[in-house]
């Protein structure tokens, strides 16, 4: 800890700084309590219009109007109602969004998709190399189905890796454990340049930070809705066509819901127009709903306050972290160049799982990634300067306690 600076002027600033917090009010639409929640990275806090909302679809909707729901209710065109609501989040216009299944099976359609509108001769994958799992089990599988040769790619070198067999480039817009921002305007254009698709995975950077989809010509995109946008355990995710692409989008995943009459029960298959092509079966309309009502949240807030008080949050949060833990006992993971930074700080810590489970005690909540990464996500519609400074506080508190060395646990 600094000799010059104490706990007491990081909380004056603190209380300074939440005091002319445009977004402060946005706190009081969410059911929070004194925790310092740093884990909307992975679980977005409950919106106060979510319970509500929940109990109409449940008690009325479904319990009442039963099947009349899907007309009445406008259960059929939630995926597309709620898509525009998600869209002006990720700098989309209308009708290029559908909510439905989940980001894995979305990343399926879009690779599939983005394969065969490549065209003959491409046959390469190239897939960020330090990818979240799940795309790259899904981007290997796509690659097995269609014949192609899946390459995995730091997202710094993709520009040197590109070539004419290049069929799609698939990367995460932030990097899930480091939090490290990549460069989507670069490098799609750099996927473009060679002729090949880009897809990017918005799931850490979706509600968090500007995302630019159609000034940036993004081909396809997807991302969850469970994190920044608050959805809810296991809400929906969303699947991005960009208008031009969409008649030629040509799902792997033809289901009857995206077939030009759903109801005309034809054998043969015939994909409606626009963003409806991105689904597949009957939607999840529980999930779908809760998410719709989260999403009321965003009402009169821009990606860009958003994101200049996340820069100030993260700044503040390292800020207090170098004051007040010992030299050497963390490391950040994250950049400091905001160009470079989501939403999150990661910080590299001997013994980081006992380290998060005193944490989690202590009543400040982030979480742990193997083998000794500490995560702490900043989600401004909720997160305060005062929960910043205080979650670095207990963190050097609990280092005090846990000896340099011991083993990161699984």
């Amino acid at each position: 800890m600094s000799e010059t600076t104490g706990p007491t002027e990081y909380e004056a600033r603190a209380q300074k700084l939440d005091a002319v917090d445009e977004l402060a009010a946005k706190r009081a639409e969410f059911v929070l309590d004194e925790t310092v929640y740093l884990d909307g990275n992975s679980l977005g806090a409950l919106s106060v219009a979510v319970p509500g909302r929940m109990a109409d679809v449940v008690g009325r909707q479904w319990g009442e109007l039963r099947i009349r729901s899907w007309t009445e209710g406008g259960w059929w065109t939630a995926p597309e109602r709620i898509g525009d609501l998600i869209a002006p989040l990720v700098g989309a216009a209308p009708g290029q969004i559908v909510v439905g299944d989940s980001t894995s099976v979305n990343v399926f359609k879009a690779l599939v998709a983005a394969v065969r509108m490549a065209g003959e001769g491409r046959d390469e994958i190239i897939v960020d190399a330090g990818t979240f799992p799940s795309d790259g089990y899904i981007a290997e599988s796509a690659a097995r189905m269609t014949g192609c040769t899946l390459r995995p790619v730091d997202p710094a070198e993709v520009p040197g890796a590109l070539s004419g067999r290049t069929a799609v480039v698939l990367l995460n817009h932030v990097d899930y454990r480091t939090g490290r921002l990549h460069d989507l305007p670069g490098l799609t254009a750099a996927a473009h340049a060679a002729g090949a698709l880009a897809v990017w995975d918005l799931c850490h950077s979706a509600g968090a930070l500007p995302v630019g989809l159609d000034e940036h010509g993004v081909d396809l995109a997807v991302g969850c809705t469970y994190k920044y946008l608050n959805g809810g355990p296991g809400s929906p995710a969303y699947l991005y066509v960009r208008h031009d692409l969409q008649d030629r989008f040509d799902s792997p995943l033809p289901g009857w819901n995206s077939h030009a009459e759903p109801f005309g029960m034809r054998s043969a298959y015939e994909p409606a127009a626009g963003a409806v092509r991105g689904r597949v079966g009957t939607p999840d309309i529980l999930s779908m709903l809760a998410l719709e009502a989260a999403l009321e949240v965003w009402d009169g807030v821009t990606a860009e306050a958003v994101r200049a008080k996340s820069l100030a949050l993260t700044d503040f949060f390292l800020e207090c972290v170098e004051a007040y833990v010992p030299e050497g006992r963390v490391r950040s993971l994250t950049p400091v160049a905001h160009e470079e930074r989501g939403s999150q700080v990661a910080l590299r810590c001997s013994g980081a799982g006992e380290v998060m489970k005193r944490l989690i005690e202590r009543g400040v909540v982030g979480d742990f990634r193997h083998p000794d990464v500490l995560r702490f996500g900043f989600t401004p519609l909720y997160v305060g300067f005062a929960d910043a400074e205080r979650a670095a506080r207990v963190l050097a508190e609990v280092l005090d306690e846990v000896p340099a060395g011991v083993p990161a646990q699984s």
